[in-house]
């Protein structure tokens, strides 16, 4: 006996999902208005300024994490705003059309 008929035994009434395990992607919310992805400079040096999402605040968190270790840069979320230390515009809007979103380019 298997450990899924034990399981049955135990909980007749339980209904398992058949999701594979292997397979939990985190969702991120997609949005009908593109995100702007600006070029600044901070006390003469490049920033990239990536912001208008209208998501909830963890889940852009996340998306500025995950930017900050494909680039291996620096950068904080502050105020709405993902800041990317130095110009990866064209990198970081590569990356957010692969995983669905909009973008639109400001600044040059």
């Amino acid at each position: 006996m298997d450990l899924q008929d034990q399981l049955k035994n135990h909980f007749p009434d339980h209904v398992s999902s058949e999701e594979p395990a292997g397979e939990n992607k985190p969702t991120v919310w997609l949005q009908k208005d593109p995100l702007i992805c600006k070029y600044e400079k901070r006390k003469g040096k490049a920033t990239t300024i990536i912001e208008g999402y209208t998501g909830a605040n963890s889940d852009f968190k996340q998306l500025a994490k995950e930017i900050k270790q494909l680039l291996s840069v620096g950068g904080s979320y502050k105020n709405g705003q993902i800041i990317i230390q130095g110009d990866y515009r064209d990198r970081i809007m590569k990356f957010l059309q692969e995983k669905g979103f909009k973008t639109k380019r400001v600044g040059g």
